[in-house]
């Protein structure tokens, strides 16, 4: 019987070789929000790996919707320039599906670089700037201030998310994804502990989903029904009152009404007082959670190292993808190994074709 991780899977219209995904990991190599020489050796390696797709790292609307002045960036011409030639060099060498997750970090945004210990700047710093936010709450104590976001800053928000997409789409992404998770922005909106706000986008669960259902109706107007457009959420807050899986549910299936193509389910970011139970699979019990209240697939991550891991969450059902992170950097040839432990087969580099083992001879696909 073959291995199920590695039987092909349907994303709305686009067609992935197998159920792995590289998760989108942040890089802080870009300069002014434009793509390096660092991301075409980066991700042409990762395009390179055998994963049934890459999700390129979290790419902000906006210079101050940057997690750090190291993010990648797609809010004006040259973003999309330097981006469109790190595209361009991957694509030459790999044909494996490329997505984007378009992304604000809101009060988390302004930031140093995490290997210079990735603290909060103020406005004041060289590398910092004011943040914004669904309330005038501040992460964590002794951070500064975000300003909550009124009517006008609330529709240019909206517009960026919009206008990033269309320029995802020019650049011939194959898929398009919404960064609603880990506490940037608009999990500041869903979250009661970050969203204090009075008027119609506080309050209640339907207040609270509106403005990121608002992002997303704008995105899926501008991306083509056939380029898949997901979005990633936090299953939990891992907050006694935060947001939590019943939340997730009712989001996920606002969603999946809307257009959305897949719901990628991660957890917390949202709140320094959370209490993750960090473990193999800690998140799988939130995928499963939404993968029986909605249709469409549904993707986890979370410590998944092992392909026996991997292959028993999509072979149980608990989720119809498994998205890869850290693993992958440790081993960018993940699932060429998988794969050999599983007795499948995947896609390689004729470059690369002489390095099947003799254990595994008949690995890569020719």
């Amino acid at each position: 019987m073959s291995a199920k991780l590695f039987t092909p899977f349907e994303l709305g219209r686009l067609h992935l070789s197998n159920r792995i995904v590289i998760a989108p990991m942040c890089t802080y190599s870009a300069s002014d929000g434009c793509a390096s020489d660092w991301h075409v050796i980066h991700y042409g390696g990762l395009a390179l790996s055998g994963a049934g797709l890459l999700t390129l790292e979290a790419t902000s609307v906006a210079p101050e919707g940057r997690i750090t002045y190291g993010d990648l960036g797609l809010w004006n011409d040259a973003c999309e320039a330097a981006l469109a030639k790190t595209l361009e060099s991957v694509r030459h060498w790999s044909d494996m599906p490329l997505a984007i997750q378009i992304a604000h970090a809101g009060r988390k945004a302004s930031t140093n670089l995490p290997w210079l210990g990735g603290a909060q700047m103020p406005p004041h710093n060289a590398h910092g700037w004011q943040t914004v936010s669904s309330s005038d709450l501040a992460f964590q104590d002794g951070e500064h201030t975000p300003d909550a976001l009124d009517r006008d800053g609330l529709k240019r928000i909206r517009a960026a998310f919009t206008a990033a997409a269309k320029r995802a789409v020019r650049l011939g992404f194959d898929a398009i994804q919404v960064h609603s998770a880990h506490g940037y922005l608009l999990h500041q909106f869903l979250s009661p502990l970050a969203n204090k706000r009075d008027d119609e986008y506080g309050g209640s669960l339907d207040n609270r989903l509106r403005f990121p259902l608002e992002v997303f109706a704008g995105m899926r107007d501008v991306v083509p029904d056939h380029i898949p457009l997901t979005v990633r959420i936090s299953g939990t807050d891992w907050v006694d009152g935060g947001w939590d899986i019943d939340d997730t549910i009712a989001y996920a299936k606002a969603l999946e009404q809307r257009g959305c193509t897949a719901i990628h389910i991660s957890s917390g970011g949202l709140s320094p007082h959370q209490k993750i139970p960090l473990g193999p699979n800690y998140q799988v019990p939130l995928a499963r959670a939404v993968k029986q209240a909605v249709a469409i697939p549904v993707v986890t991550v979370g410590l998944i190292t092992e392909a026996a891991q991997a292959e028993a969450i999509v072979g149980t059902g608990d989720a119809d993808l498994v998205a890869v992170a850290r693993a992958m950097l440790y081993d960018p040839r993940w699932p060429w190994h998988a794969a050999a432990e599983l007795g499948a087969k995947v896609k390689a580099a004729n470059q690369y074709l002489r390095a099947a083992p003799r254990s595994a001879p008949d690995l890569f696909k020719v």
